[in-house]
């Protein structure tokens, strides 16, 4: 079963924005400047945490990740 994430990301280096986006743009649609919507399976969201954790400083940077519930469709 798939949820729906929205995922809002503020990130300090451009380099590691730049990284933080190319994984995101993988996993989901880009709607904002900072934000994605990422439709999820629980193995799906593991991965993608995984993948950011390389990436980002976890002093400098901040991503969230808001649960909307059951994906449609």
């Amino acid at each position: 079963m798939r949820n729906s994430y929205l995922v809002a990301y503020d990130i300090c280096d451009d380099k590691r924005l730049r990284k933080v986006f190319q994984i995101l743009r993988g996993f989901g649609d880009h709607l904002q400047y900072s934000v994605f919507e990422c439709q999820l399976t629980r193995t799906d969201l593991v991965r993608l945490r995984a993948e950011l954790a390389q990436v980002i400083h976890h002093k400098e940077d901040q991503v969230l990740f808001v649960d909307l519930g059951p994906a449609e469709g």
